[in-house]
């Protein structure tokens, strides 16, 4: 049976194709017109990398602290609206302010800012799943979020790089003006996108503030972490998911170095990119399909041990065509992986707590963006070979594994308890409307 969505589930895939542009920019032009900046005034290429790592680090960190908090306010009465659309409106204001900035402490300021928003933002997204969709249509809908967020999101990243090119190669634009269109398309296509969802949202799951809302959203995040220890089901989902979304966004974020290590030029770096967008879109649908017939555990599962056998692959590769066969394998599971990761945990979730779950499920998420660069950092410059820094990332899918077995075996009777029970709630809710 064909799958289809509702016009509200449409709409939130649509912000995934809108935010998605902005992923693709911090991982490709940003960094380039920031070591250019740089170099023009004066900072030597170490200091542009230590800067840029410091900048990645401290909105990792501020994303950290506030996920979770923010999460929490969002799950009070018509609360998570109003923090996703400052969320929203302040990234891509960011954004497209980046583009007249010709400093570079304060380009990296403003990036510091625009990226800690549009992080902020992701937690709301992401809890707005439980209030947009069902238990049972959530695994298909978030594969479609990602699905579309990767081919949607090389709109406008094909149009930045004809603006970068014409700038670098063509000498057509100078470097202002290129930045102020590159920033200007990317934060248009985000709020652009984002306009949809914002329009027709509304919370259905929701907590009642007991006082002052920043207090009570305090007082019930702590109750969450308390709740935590009594959740085994949430609490080994989540170290399982620690490891093995450490794995693959160390894979994202190693791509480009390993890529340069093996002689590709930047534009091969970059078609490689768009090869790995373009494979993800088919595959994340295709596997979200599957999901009707075969349960969103299994296709996790499925998803860690490719991931596992990816990585061993990479120990071995040494040849330039390699990295493309890497490149379409990754593409075939890495939206895949996160899809039912960010569904499969708001089956298990309390849907009038999802803010400051998946605010928690945010920590973990950015507790693993660092980790498994360190390691693979680590292992290369004791070993001084590129090949046997994966080693570290073949651990951490066993690691994420085993946990998630774990996790699956606790489980599995709540999912389909909680399953009967928003069942039972539907034919309730449309036998009165009949009634009505």
């Amino acid at each position: 049976m064909k799958f289809k969505m509702t016009p509200l589930e449409k709409k939130w895939v649509l912000y995934d194709v809108g935010n998605s542009a902005f992923t693709l920019l911090v991982s490709t032009l940003l960094p380039i017109f920031f070591n250019t900046i740089a170099s023009n005034a004066g900072v030597s290429d170490s200091d542009y990398l230590a800067w840029w790592a410091y900048a990645t680090s401290i909105s990792t960190a501020i994303a950290a602290v506030l996920g979770p908090t923010l999460g929490t306010l969002s799950d009070l009465r018509g609360v998570r609206k109003k923090i996703f659309s400052v969320s929203i409106l302040i990234g891509a204001l960011g954004c497209a302010v980046l583009g007249f900035v010709q400093h570079w402490i304060w380009f990296l300021v403003l990036f510091i800012v625009a990226k800690s928003a549009y992080q902020m933002s992701l937690v709301v997204y992401d809890s707005m799943l439980c209030d947009v969709s069902s238990r049972e249509r959530m695994d298909e809908v978030s594969s479609r979020g990602y699905a579309w967020g990767y081919i949607g999101s090389c709109i406008p990243f094909i149009l930045t790089i004809v603006v970068y090119v014409l700038h670098e190669m063509f000498g057509f634009l100078p470097l202002m003006p290129a930045m102020v269109l590159v920033f200007m398309i990317v934060a248009i296509w985000w709020i652009a996108c984002s306009i949809p969802l914002w329009r027709n949202y509304e919370q259905k799951h929701c907590i009642e503030s007991g006082g002052h809302p920043v207090r009570t959203g305090l007082k019930n995040l702590g109750g969450v972490f308390r709740e935590l220890g009594h959740k085994k089901r949430i609490l080994f989902f989540l170290l399982a998911f620690f490891f093995f979304i450490d794995g693959v966004y160390t894979i994202i974020d190693m791509a480009t170095a390993y890529g340069t290590s093996l002689g590709l030029d930047t534009v091969s770096l970059v078609i490689a990119l768009l090869v790995t967008q373009v494979v993800a879109f088919p595959s994340a649908i295709l596997l979200g399909m599957l999901s009707r017939k075969v349960k969103s555990e299994y296709l996790i599962i499925a998803c860690i041990i490719a991931y596992f056998f990816i990585t061993v692959y990479a120990v071995f590769l040494d040849q330039e065509y390699e990295f493309w066969i890497l490149a379409v394998c990754v593409g075939l599971f890495q939206g895949t992986i996160q899809a039912m990761s960010r569904s499969y945990y708001a089956k298990i979730i309390p849907h009038e707590k999802a803010g400051e779950y998946f605010g928690i499920y945010d920590i973990f998420g950015k507790g693993a963006a660092f980790i498994g660069t360190m390691l693979v950092s680590v292992v290369t410059q004791l070993t001084d070979s590129v090949n046997m820094g994966a080693i570290p990332i073949v651990c951490l899918f066993v690691a994420g594994l085993a946990m998630f077995i774990v996790a699956a075996k606790y489980n599995k009777p709540f999912i389909a308890q909680s399953q009967r029970l928003e069942n039972e709630a539907e034919a309730l809710e449309a036998a009165q409307q009949n009634t009505d």
